[in-house]
């Protein structure tokens, strides 16, 4: 058996034992692999996807141009969130002004420089290359091949994501939380709702979650990889949070921030190079 298979059953053991409690593993013939911080990837086939929303979808924005994207080659992206036990692994604690919080939240209040250092860090151990996914990943991942508005259909569900959660702000999911036990005011363990059909968890809602790319209009002739533009004022954020309402968790919803701005509401995933 070679290093790279081993590597990959070894893997799928572990994700096995490490899979969050309140969400099943989805079936998926993917690849898996778990590094050793437990962070637990699925390889994303190569493919091509429209990207952005079509003119009728209720509560679009005008930069949802819709076009076609090829993305050229397999990766690997992160099944939930960065949380807060990877976070200290390799940050420590100072960072967050020792933020306390179980280990399983998704990490938040990181401006995206904080998850550029994250990254130097952890490509320092040696156990592969890390990144934040391009905004085109994001979305290709997020939608894993469906068309609608979200992964599962085209309306919103308190009972399939995180949002809604404020009792200050917007508060159309915080009497269900209540009732089930859900925390209040703030975002759920990662995994706590089922996952997109390519097995990924809280791609709607949860935390926000920076892009590699610069806001920009986008370049609808036709792309391969996109990356967005070299320069910019605010980088993409994708996938609403639990602060904000349904429809800004929409698999197409663009937003963006200074990338220096740390938000309770933010946070990242991230993508493994290679195939």
């Amino acid at each position: 058996m070679s290093p790279r298979s081993h590597g990959i059953c070894l893997g799928l053991v572990l994700l096995l034992l490490t899979a969050p409690a309140t969400g099943a593993l989805a079936e998926s013939s993917a690849d898996t692999f778990v590094n050793s911080l437990e962070m637990a990837f699925v390889r994303i086939p190569a493919g091509n996807f429209v990207m952005g929303s079509p003119v009728d979808e209720p509560n679009r924005d005008l930069s949802e141009t819709q076009h076609r994207v090829r993305i050229s080659k397999p990766f690997f992206i992160q099944t939930t969130e960065v949380t807060l036990r990877q976070w200290r692994m390799i940050m420590g604690r100072k960072m967050l002004f020792d933020r306390k919080g179980p280990g399983m939240m998704p990490v938040a209040g990181v401006s995206w420089h904080d998850c550029r250092e994250f990254i130097q860090r952890l490509n320092a151990r040696g156990e592969g290359r890390y990144r934040l996914p391009t905004e085109a990943e994001w979305e290709y991942a997020c939608r894993a091949q469906t068309t609608s508005a979200y992964s599962w259909g085209d309306r919103i569900d308190c009972k399939k994501a995180m949002y809604a959660n404020s009792p200050m702000k917007t508060n159309e999911c915080v009497a269900l939380h209540r009732d089930t036990g859900m925390p209040v005011n703030g975002p759920a363990r990662v995994g706590s709702y089922a996952p997109n059909p390519w097995g990924l968890y809280d791609m709607h809602g949860n935390v926000w979650e920076w892009c590699g790319d610069w806001l920009a209009d986008y370049d609808t002739t036709g792309a391969v990889d996109p990356a967005g533009p070299d320069r910019g004022d605010l980088r993409v954020k994708r996938g609403g949070s639990w602060f904000g309402w349904g429809p800004a968790c929409r698999s197409a919803n663009r937003a963006g921030a200074h990338p220096a701005s740390r938000l309770d509401t933010t946070g990242f995933r991230l993508v493994m190079e290679g195939e």
